[in-house]
């Protein structure tokens, strides 16, 4: 709505590129309408830097936030545009399952083992691993180590959280051998209820954690 701002925002992490490791993600993308439109107007700021002799790093990776239905549904065709995505489990696990977290009478219906929630990250890390760009995740699921083991399994790259989740979490994955992992993640995907998957993950995590 407002390309004038966005390239004011744009421009600017140009501009700060060149003195640290950048990278620049776009929020809430639903098509590859948006993030083609998207890396035009970052080509133009790059132009009109060139064209002022201000410095960027040109090499800066560009990623998408995938966090609703049709970006996770369309994340092979998405995966071509960008050098990596990241999966905003948040609003990705509202949006899928139609409820609002903030509605006390139906917050309860918020469900990150939701087997079509497990199904939709499988489906995010395989487009984008076939696309050989990494997938990392960000969001409350990200940090807790009720699904780290599951996460793991399905091959998720990076986990971001808060600092205080990070030595559980790291534990955790310290904890198992990538086939193990595999194993528990592929196991997790038959079952036909968040319930039972919640169940298992919390199992495996008292044989490893004892």
């Amino acid at each position: 709505a407002r390309p004038d701002m966005f390239k004011v925002q744009l421009r600017a992490i140009l501009r700060a590129s060149v003195y640290g490791n950048l990278k620049l993600m776009y929020p809430m993308i639903s098509g590859v309408e948006e993030l083609e439109q998207t890396n035009l107007i970052l080509e133009e700021c790059k132009e009109e830097l060139r064209k002022k002799k201000i410095p960027f790093n040109n090499k800066l990776e560009v990623g998408a936030m995938i966090e609703v239905p049709s970006a996770a549904l369309t994340a092979d065709i998405l995966a071509k545009e960008v050098s990596f995505f990241s999966i905003g489990t948040n609003d990705l696990i509202q949006y899928s399952l139609a409820i609002d977290r903030t509605n006390e009478k139906i917050a309860y219906l918020y469900e990150p083992a939701h087997p079509a929630v497990l199904r939709m990250i499988k489906n995010i890390i395989d487009a984008g691993h076939k696309a050989k760009i990494w997938v990392g995740m960000c969001g409350e699921m990200a940090g807790d180590i009720s699904f780290a083991l599951i996460l793991l399994g399905l091959d998720l790259d990076e986990f971001s959280m808060p600092p205080v989740n990070i030595p559980e979490v790291k534990q955790v994955i310290r904890s198992v051998t990538m086939n193990e992992a595999r194993q528990i993640a592929k196991k997790a995907l038959t079952l036909s209820t968040g319930k039972q998957v919640e169940e298992f993950s919390k199992k495996k995590l008292k044989e490893l954690l004892k």
